[in-house]
């Protein structure tokens, strides 16, 4: 990436919540004034930090709102550091002439590793013996563990990360359905299922991987747990709201559910090292991981140096109010 394809010297950027150092380094080559944070911002803390700031980095936590947009006139591009724009209010941001980016690519394959992964550990109840190793319990025994070849994965939202996952699920030895509501060509062996409600019935393994439009807020509840296999396991690598988190615990507690891998959350806290709490803490054979899908090195690393390379080179000096 030459700098010229770098937004203009003299540029102010403000990136939040740990942006890997690549970014800062490609825009400060550039001769950007770049000012870098850990954490991400509330609304009041955003519109006080990027006062006077150009370009706007962020993650998936700190959320761009129509009254941050009117506060930050100066503002003439956001550069979403993830795969979704979710966050921004981009009809907000259209209307003002606010361009936004994003990496929709850069770290499907670190979530779908990750999917992999949790449903091994899942099916060989892998951190239940960990935690009894740990406590000085020897349980050598095969009840309740099972191989992942030849059970069947359910994949809701047949995108980037679902269709990776479909591929490398079926090198397992897994059978895949998925549902979405866009008409999607199947990959493999893969099947297209006409209903959610069908995939529900016939998977030994759900995992969501759902746009964060408004329109899938409580996506799956109650409702949807009650018709999944007994027995069967469930994943969110997607987005925290669009689970209802109270009756997933239900149905684990009774036992209609072996297990749940979770790694988004409808509330996360700010920063690292911030207290976290959640109706899932505690429970037998529950992964919960702190929104980590996409955030390996190499996935960071990728993101760092694609998101400024779409970043304008110039601009009008103002925007519609």
């Amino acid at each position: 990436m030459s700098a010229t394809q770098l937004p203009a010297a003299g540029s102010r950027v403000l990136l939040l919540e740990g942006i890997h150092p690549d970014a800062r380094t490609l825009l400060e080559s550039a001769g950007c004034e770049v000012t870098a944070l850990e954490s991400a911002l509330d609304e009041a803390e955003l519109i006080e930090a990027a006062a006077g700031y150009h370009l706007l980095g962020i993650r998936s936590k700190t959320q761009v709102t129509e009254k941050a947009l009117t506060e930050l006139p100066e503002l003439v591009a956001i550069g979403a550091f993830c795969i979704g724009t979710n966050q921004i209010d981009l009809a907000a941001a259209s209307a003002r002439g606010v361009a936004v980016f994003n990496a929709p690519f850069s770290n499907t394959r670190s979530v779908v590793e990750l999917a992999l992964a949790e449903i091994i550990a899942m099916t060989r109840r892998l951190t239940e013996k960990n935690a009894s190793m740990h406590e000085g319990a020897w349980d050598k025994s095969a009840a309740g563990l099972h191989e992942g070849r030849g059970r069947t994965l359910g994949i809701v939202g047949y995108g980037n990360i679902g269709t990776q996952l479909s591929v490398l699920a079926e090198n397992l030895g897994m059978h895949v359905l998925f549902f979405d509501t866009a008409d999607r060509l199947a990959l493999g062996n893969a099947r297209a299922v006409n209903t959610l409600e069908e995939l529900l019935t016939l998977a030994d393994v759900v995992t969501l991987h759902v746009d964060g439009r408004a329109g899938n807020n409580d996506f799956f509840g109650e409702n949807e747990f009650a018709r999944m296999r007994p027995g069967s396991l469930f994943l969110n690598l997607s987005r925290g709201f669009v689970v209802d988190q109270e009756a997933l615990g239900r149905h684990l507690d009774s036992g209609h559910l072996a297990g749940a891998a979770i790694d988004v959350f409808p509330h996360e806290p700010k920063a690292r090292g911030d207290r976290f709490v959640s109706p899932l803490q505690g429970k037998k054979n529950v992964i919960l991981t702190p929104h980590i899908g996409g955030s390996t090195e190499e996935a960071q690393q990728d993101i760092g140096g694609f998101v400024p390379g779409k970043l304008p080179t110039t601009w009008p000096t103002a925007r519609p109010r």
